[in-house]
């Protein structure tokens, strides 16, 4: 996949703003959902087994319907970016992160009216989960596909591990250092932004995710059309 510098400028530009809505929506679903990720599967599958093990406050309902959805997600993106050729990867990668938005917009509206500490025992936050896993998973698919190091959007531990391993005290050379930095700091800065919101309005933090998400995807569908027109 060979892009002009501008262009791969942009397209990390837009994958930093949407491991900053990561951030976001897990603070959505950990805080306010009933102790669940719906980005976070490796985080998600710790916290069903807790939950499996009978540790309170944590729901096997919830964390199995996080899991399924994200896969079903996933299973949509990978059918959007099987059809990419290696040309044509960040156009049709945009194209399922409009489904992410899609979703996320499913979710912002489901989110009116939600707060936590009334809604136990309904079927809302179930939605909830549903819908934003189903933007997480078809975005990491998506993301999976284009490959860009560093810029996973979702999981960060080879981020974190790369910063130590590569840095000048393990005798490497930093590659990336900075793409790795900026990686943390989004997810960071997205999920404060998101427990700061959530206090306020669940909706609100839901539609500032679907927000910046449409603007990294419309983003990315400029920059892909851009070069035709010059």
């Amino acid at each position: 996949m060979a892009n002009s510098p501008p262009t791969e400028k942009v397209i990390a530009y837009a994958l930093l703003g949407m491991t900053a809505v990561t951030g976001l929506v897990d603070a959505v679903s950990f805080l306010s959902l009933g102790r669940v990720f719906t980005a976070n599967m490796t985080g998600n599958i710790v916290l069903l087994a807790f939950a499996t093990a009978h540790v309170s406050g944590l729901s096997i309902a919830r964390s199995l319907t996080a899991l399924l959805a994200f896969l079903v997600g996933a299973i949509l993106g990978g059918r959007v970016m099987a059809r990419a050729s290696a040309d044509s990867q960040i156009r049709f990668a945009a194209q399922a992160f409009l489904l992410e938005v899609a979703f996320l917009f499913a979710a912002s509206l489901c989110g009116i009216g939600y707060r936590a500490d009334l809604h136990e025992g309904s079927f809302q936050p179930f939605a909830l989960i549903t819908f934003t896993a189903l933007a997480m998973g078809t975005r990491n698919a998506a993301v999976r596909k284009l490959a860009i190091p560093d810029l996973t959007t979702t999981v960060l531990t080879l981020t974190i591990t790369g910063i130590g391993a590569d840095s000048s005290l393990a005798n490497g050379a930093n590659p990336r250092l900075g793409r790795r930095v900026e990686s943390v700091a989004a997810m960071f800065l997205g999920a404060v932004l998101g427990a700061v919101v959530i206090h306020y309005s669940i909706s609100a933090a839901l539609w500032l995710a679907t927000t910046i998400s449409a603007a990294c995807s419309a983003a990315l569908f400029r920059s892909v059309r851009t070069p035709d027109k010059q």
